[in-house]
């Protein structure tokens, strides 16, 4: 009887636990049925991406104050021109945080994700320190009122040790209405420059708080419209997005909140608005005198009101070990009493994972990378999430952005990219959060077979793209959803002016080879009056757009690709001008500047191969996209063979760290405009396109403007993979430039390696054709490489009787324009020719023109480089007065030049007949 009583109960026992497994969750899924923010005035909404999703992200580690050393210094040392505390966030912020969010997601960081140095807080305590700031009420059915509990109120320039700004002031409340006179409160910056700001608000979560605070940001584009869940993230400051504001917009440009939140009773509750970055204000004693998007998290958890018991465990002791920790646990605040951590105290924000990217240490001497390593933790909180359902999840998570990162890299740059695995290990910040968590170990910053991929922007796209892959395949199949991949930006780009008073728009979808479910469904259009900002947007189904544009503006288009899994990023930007004083003479703006890349690089011939490598940066600083805010300065030591000693020693890479506070300027895509409003102020309508279509323009032009910036051949990392990419001419480009120049069509080309990159690039062998297009078709010839240093040229005498004095461009790295550091010089090709401007350092030919049956000018440096608008006025109203002068009014030239008058062109390859 015992024995049956004991295998009846272990059947019982065994029923149940079979029971509690069944019923046990396998996925995490946290409930949300109002996001955080919603943007509004989005054009479309993912319904295969992560909308409604919430993401804590944050990149390594950041400045810190060293008690020890008494001083504020790196978390890693200076290596390779770069330094891991900036290097992660090369990824994070200009291209990971933005796929997640164009795929709908509410990214939430630790740091700070805008590197604006100006900041201006305004709030409803008055602060002296933003006197024209301005705070302001307007009452309508229901008034504002003081809110009980304390608010934000900035007091102070520096704060010390656990002095929070968000208990130093007030806030205030007003009870929603659905409709009727609403009330609103408004925050006006008046910004001390002109400029991109991110916009980040705060209030106070109470009972009864709104789900749908109605935040309405009027910026240089317009307005863009926000929802706010004031249920969670009260009491820090929750980002809206960047917008561009005008220092003299006086009260234009201004955030407003209104009570009209289409329900009654709720409490909308309004506090400070922050707009920019700002500088470091956490005194330790001292400040780092660094902008704060370079400091570590825990400083800015205290700017942002997270409580110190979260960002300073140590209570003070170790601002290293306290970043560090910090992380983890400031997701758990987040997570606080929502469905993702019910039972723990904070914002009450449901995270759906966290993700901390870092790169790691390790060198070789060949061509062998260190490679990617992923780490995740099971073990803690019992191995289950608040749900019950497994923490192995978090290795679901590591294997999926793993895997993904591994695919594409392998497949798109390097085959041999190495894979460390993935661990489950005990590392604080995939072990702490609360939520499925993963710590990546990208590659090592201290080996340059990994950095001489690190460095290039391409790279940094695809391993971005990569990370947001396998966080969306993941999330998705949490939910039971199919995920959808946002879509590669549109090529193929042309703006074409079409009757009096419209525009065409054409471009083309990219498809992505990795990702067929990545192709585009619908197009968002956005638009740019003269030097105003872009708009929300215009959606159009397919890819062509019609429009009516107003008469003698530059007007600018960018375009995005979209589908149900989010959108791509922008394309480049074309413009057009329709110039009412001339509606019958055009000119033709061709982008063919796209190059982005790392520096220059070299290893030293065999045997010394294993002996010497590095960066060269001051041949080739490289191209970043937009702008880098990961350069520190120059690599000074190439000996391989030197150890790491210390963060003060580096050994192989240490690099110098005079540039590490500086935004550097990289290729905007966007210099149509600026080449076209000094076009449309010296008489002439333009139009504009890519350079891949220009075989398809047909229109019999006044000028081409063909802008190659920084445009050459360049490699992919180790260089022996992929074919080279971003030749200044290809062969579709010559022949086509050689058939408008058979019509008579003048061709006026500008850039940095105009001539070097066809004569003596170190990279290729040189061809003979690409020299006879230049010298025969464009008239001109290399001379030197590296001509300058100074950034000035001046004009010479010549026929042409430029109307300008010297010049200067921009020849030093800076936020603004990307810098010319090895501009061409270049000559004459042949009696039709003359030098135009010259290098008064050594007196070099900087720019030439030639006169025929067509007319050419070529610049050894580029036209948009040039630093101030009224030089590029004057020289461009110059340029085209000698392509409009009429024969007649030509200068004499020889019977020698008269003779080549009657030559023409037959084809690219420089065939010439008489």
């Amino acid at each position: 009887m015992a024995r049956r009583n004991i295998i009846i109960a272990a059947m019982c026992l065994t029923a149940l636990a079979t029971r509690a497994q069944q019923a046990a969750p396998t996925t995490f899924a946290p409930r949300c049925e109002q996001p955080l923010v919603t943007n509004l005035s989005a054009p479309t909404t993912p319904t295969q991406g992560l909308a409604g999703r919430h993401i804590a992200l944050w990149h390594s580690h950041g400045r810190y104050y060293e008690r020890t050393q008494d001083r504020w210094e790196w978390q890693r040392a200076r290596l390779l021109q770069t330094v891991e505390d900036l290097y992660t966030m090369s990824y994070v912020l200009p291209y990971l945080t933005p796929m997640l969010e164009n795929a709908g997601a509410n990214v939430i960081l630790p740091r700070e994700r805008d590197w604006n140095t100006n900041e201006v807080v305004v709030d409803n305590d008055a602060n002296t320190q933003y006197s024209k700031a301005i705070y302001k009420e307007h009452n309508g059915q229901q008034t504002w009122q003081q809110g009980q509990g304390a608010g934000f109120a900035h007091r102070q320039k520096v704060y010390m040790a656990f002095q929070n700004p968000f208990g130093d002031g007030t806030f205030r409340s007003v009870q929603s209405i659905k409709k009727g006179q609403e009330s609103t409160a408004e925050w006006t910056p008046n910004v001390p420059k002109t400029g991109e700001y991110a916009v980040y608000v705060s209030y106070k979560t109470v009972p009864g708080s709104t789900t749908t605070a109605h935040y309405t940001v009027h910026h240089q584009g317009g307005e863009s419209h926000f929802c706010v869940n004031q249920q969670m993230g009260g009491g820090t400051w929750i980002y809206l997005g960047k917008f561009v504001f005008n220092e003299k917009a006086g009260q234009q440009h201004r955030v407003t909140l209104t009570n009209n939140t289409g329900k009654v009773g709720e409490i909308v509750t309004a506090d400070g608005v922050k707009f920019g970055g700002g500088m470091g204000n956490i005194g330790r004693p001292d400040v780092s005198g660094y902008p704060r998007f370079t400091e570590a998290a825990r400083y800015w958890m205290q700017w942002a009101g997270v409580p110190d018991s979260v960002y300073s465990e140590s209570k003070g002791q170790n601002d290293y070990t306290d970043d560090y920790k910090s992380r983890g646990m400031w997701v758990n605040w987040l997570a606080g009493g929502s469905d993702s951590y019910p039972s723990g105290q904070g914002l009450n924000v449901p995270i759906d994972l966290s993700f901390a990217f870092h790169s790691d240490a390790g060198t070789t001497k060949d061509n062998r990378t260190i490679g990617t390593l992923g780490i995740y933790y099971t073990q803690s909180y019992d191995s289950v999430f608040a749900n019950g359902a497994s923490r192995y999840l978090c290795k679901d998570l590591t294997e999926s952005v793993q895997n993904s990162i591994l695919n594409d890299i392998r497949a798109l740059h390097e085959p041999q990219w190495n894979s460390r695995g993935s661990r489950d290990a005990s590392y604080f910040e995939a072990r702490t959060p609360r939520v499925p968590a993963m710590l990546l170990e990208l590659l090592s910053h201290q080996n340059f077979a990994d950095m001489r991929y690190g460095l290039d922007p391409r790279f940094r796209f695809t391993v971005s793209r990569a990370i947001y892959k396998g966080i969306l395949r993941f999330t998705c199949a949490q939910r039971g959803i199919t995920p959808v991949v946002a879509p590669l930006p549109v090529n193929h780009f042309a703006a074409s002016l079409k009757g009096r008073d419209q525009v065409e728009l054409t471009w083309n979808a990219v498809p992505d080879t990795l990702e067929p479910s990545a192709m585009p469904d619908r197009y968002i259009v956005y638009t740019r009056l003269g030097n105003g900002a872009f708009d929300n947007g215009k959606v159009v189904k397919r890819n062509r757009y019609v429009a009516r544009i107003p008469a003698d503006v530059v007007c600018s288009f960018r375009v995005e690709a979209v589908n149900k899994g989010g959108k791509s990023f922008p394309s480049e930007t074309m413009a057009v001008a329709r110039c009412s004083a001339s509606m019958d003479k055009k000119a033709l703006v061709v982008n063919g500047f796209d190059r982005i890349c790392a520096p220059a690089d070299f290893v030293a011939p065999a045997p010394a191969d294993t002996l010497y490598a590095g960066f060269l940066d001051n041949i080739d600083h490289g191209v970043p996209y937009v702008q880098d805010i990961s350069y520190i300065g120059s690599q000074k030591e190439f000996n391989r063979t030197l150890p790491w000693l210390d963060d003060d020693s580096g050994g192989f890479g240490d690099s110098y760290g005079n540039e590490e506070t500086k935004v550097i300027a990289g290729n905007t895509f966007d210099y149509p405009a600026l080449h076209g409003e000094a076009i449309l102020k010296a008489g002439l309508s333009f139009e504009s396109c890519a350079n891949e279509c220009l075989d398809k323009a047909k229109d019999d032009y006044a000028f081409i403007d063909y802008i190659l910036g920084k445009q050459c051949q360049t490699k992919m990392g180790r260089g022996d993979v992929h074919p080279l990419m971003f030749k200044t001419f290809d062969s579709k480009v010559q022949n086509a430039l050689a058939q408008y120049a058979q019509r008579g069509v003048h061709l006026f080309v500008s850039g940095a390696y105009v001539a070097s990159d066809l004569w003596c690039n170190p990279l290729t062998k040189s061809l003979e054709s690409d020299q006879r297009f230049a010298t025969e078709v464009l008239k001109y010839k290399w001379r030197n490489s590296r001509a300058a240093l100074t950034g000035n040229v001046r004009m010479v005498r010549s026929p042409l009787q430029l109307g300008v004095g010297e010049m200067n461009y921009a020849n030093a790295l800076n936020a603004e324009q990307y810098i010319v550091e090895s501009p061409d010089a270049i000559e004459p090709a042949d009696s039709t020719g003359f030098t135009v401007m010259r290098y008064p350092e050594n007196n070099l030919s900087a720019a030439i023109a030639s006169q025929g049956s067509y007319k050419t000018f070529v610049m050894g440096f580029p036209f948009e480089s040039i630093t101030q608008a009224f030089s590029r006025e004057k020289l461009m109203k110059t340029i085209i007065d000698f392509f409009m002068r009429q024969p007649h009014d030509e200068v004499k030239i020889s019977q020698t030049q008269s003779s080549n008058k009657t030559r023409h062109i037959t084809s690219f390859t420089g065939e010439v007949k008489k």
